[in-house]
């Protein structure tokens, strides 16, 4: 005797309902289209005037493509290319010591978020878990320090750096900046106040003091947002310009922001090599793009993990 099973049921496919269209939701496009549009312009105007010649860019002002497409700008660059035929494509003739201006950046990005990101983190740990008298009062008084602009540090500092004997040094420079900063304390304050308190307490239990706890248990499990503060930490310190160009002003202690605008001001035909200038801006802008684009995720994620609205 043959039992008959009944056939499965089939399953209707899933169709996506389409959200009816409203004029509010076609706006929100809209104006979320332009502010894209107005946020990519600049830099493909950067791309443009680059892949330009000088001389073309006075004739061919408001044209969209690059006036007489060249490479000639990243060839001034790299240092690939003479005086005379720089002053040929209608460039300054200047030269750019990229490479040098490129290390210099490097060090100095890194060696002050290094610094800065582990200080940050100690004193983190400190405001979030350690109980002392006047904690509060103490934490309040940093974050008061972010509204005060760093123009008005700038002389102290300085004054300082030129009493030790340090300007024109890579110490100088680094020095002031590598320790800790009141909006990367309160980062990580938001995340390690979030954590557990289980796995500190069985470790205090078992004779760990609060250093060992620090770096066995709080700074592996602090990986995601120690590292999203290192980038933006990186990013900040790669674009800035006004200590560097105050302390180290040797040639050979040149970061990128710093001899782009010297590079600018090197006119010897009376207008800046805008097309060599643009090119350098781009090189130089291309590590921080490749970094925020691979982390951004990152870095928006661990914001809203740290409580920052």
């Amino acid at each position: 005797m043959t039992t008959a099973h009944a056939p499965a049921p089939s399953r209707a496919p899933i169709t996506r309902r389409r959200r009816p269209f409203t004029w509010r939701r076609t706006g929100a496009w809209i104006l979320v289209g332009i502010a894209v549009a107005v946020s990519i312009l600049p830099f493909y105007w950067v791309i443009r005037t680059a892949l330009s010649t000088n001389g073309s860019l006075a004739t061919n002002a408001s044209n969209l493509l690059p006036a007489d497409f060249n490479l000639g700008a990243f060839k001034r660059v790299f240092g690939l290319q003479t005086a005379e035929e720089a002053l040929a494509e209608g460039g300054s003739g200047a030269q750019i010591n990229f490479w040098i201006y490129l290390r210099n950046s490097v060090i100095f990005a890194s060696a002050t978020t290094a610094g800065a990101v582990f200080f940050s983190a100690m004193a983190a740990y400190a405001f979030a878990r350690l109980r002392w008298r006047g904690r509060n009062v103490v934490f309040s008084l940093f974050l008061a320090t972010m509204m005060v602009p760093p123009i008005f540090t700038a002389l102290p500092n300085f004054l300082l750096i030129k009493n030790m004997g340090l300007l024109n040094t890579m110490l100088g420079m680094v020095l002031p900046c590598i320790f800790m900063t009141p909006f990367a304390i309160f980062f990580l304050r938001q995340f390690f106040l979030n954590m557990s308190r289980e796995v500190e307490e069985a470790a205090m239990l078992d004779g760990a003091k609060h250093l060992r706890i620090f770096f066995q248990i709080i700074m592996p499990n602090a990986s995601a947002p120690i590292a999203t503060l290192a980038l933006l930490t990186f990013i900040g310190q790669w674009n800035e310009y006004f200590w560097p160009l105050l302390v180290g002003q040797d040639e050979s202690l040149r970061v990128l922001t710093v001899g782009l605008g010297v590079f600018k001001s090197q006119s010897p035909q009376g207008a800046p090599d805008w097309s060599g200038l643009m090119a350098a801006t781009l090189i130089s802008a291309l590590p921080v793009l490749i970094l925020f684009m691979i982390f951004g995720k990152k870095i928006v994620n661990s914001i809203g993990f740290s409580g920052i609205k």
